[in-house]
Parts: C-alpha cells; structure tokens; sequence
C-alpha cells in the first residue's frame, strides 16, 4: 500500500514535471517500483512518466541499464558507482530527461558494519547536467526505509526540474 505522503508529494512532482515539460524514469532496487507506483498513482501521470525499470538483481541492472558487471563485483550493487551507473544508464534506455536511481538494504536483514541496514544509496541524471550522487542511513523497519527512499528520490526530481 502507497503511503499518503508518498501520493501527496507524487502529485506535486507530476504538476512540477508538467509545468517544466519533464519526462522522468525511474530505477528501481529497493523499493521495488514504488517511486514509479506512487507516481503513476496520480493522474496526469502519463504526462510525465516515461517507464520504470525494476533492478532488483544484478543481472536486470547489467541487462535492462547496462550497470557493467565488473562494477558490481568492485563496489557490491549497493554502492555510489552502482546508483550512478543505474540512473546514466536509465537516461540512455529511456525516452526520459530525468532519471532516478535507489538502492540499497532496507533490511531486517542483509546489512554488514560496512553497508548497515537502511543504507540507500541515490542518483538522479539530467540531460545537460551533471549525474548527482546521495546517500543515507534510514532507520526503522523495511516499511519506513522504504517510504523515506521514494521521498528522497521525489526530492532530487524536484532539485533536477529546478536545475
């Protein structure tokens, strides 16, 4: 189920994407489709969304955004580089002038002391500008780090439109 805040901050991001004539992707680990599920929640959705890759494995990163394998294996899925390549490579398989990544763990299990549970790594790619990279430990349940994720990704939208 969709959190209310996550739908009141999509339809603000769908008007803001309209209003600038945005075309958004999203790349997805995580959460799961959940930034493309609250988005396309909202009508006039179509508008603005483009499509929405779910990567959750390494293989749908390598294969549907073209994150090389070998930078996987480098700096584990659940790191800056990876983000950064997922949402590089969401631009370049998308009709899209604005992408945005997320992965990371959001747990109860699968942290490590150096990848603790709720660590979600970000990056947002605009046409004309530069890729910005984001991370934050989230705490809470699997439920809260993954409603804190697709409002952050909702911010770096915003900041991307406004750039």
């Amino acid at each position: 189920m969709l959190h209310p805040d996550s739908l009141l901050r999509a339809s603000e991001i769908i008007r803001l994407c309209q209003q600038a004539n945005r075309k958004v992707a999203t790349i997805e680990s995580c959460t799961g489709g959940l930034i493309s599920a609250a988005l396309t929640a909202v009508s006039g959705s179509s508008d603005v969304v483009d499509r929405g890759f779910t990567t959750y494995s390494n293989e749908a990163k390598n294969e549907l955004v073209e994150v090389p394998m070998e930078l996987i294996i480098t700096h584990g899925a659940v790191s800056e580089e990876v983000a950064l390549a997922m949402a590089e490579g969401g631009l370049r398989r998308s009709n899209a002038n604005i992408t945005v990544s997320v992965t990371g763990i959001a747990g109860p299990g699968g942290g490590t002391e150096t990848k603790p549970v709720g660590l979600v790594h970000f990056a947002c790619a605009s046409e004309g500008n530069p890729t910005i990279a984001y991370h934050e430990v989230f705490s809470g349940d699997r439920a809260t780090v993954r409603e804190a994720t697709v409002l952050q990704a909702f911010k770096m939208i915003e900041t991307a439109v406004n750039s």
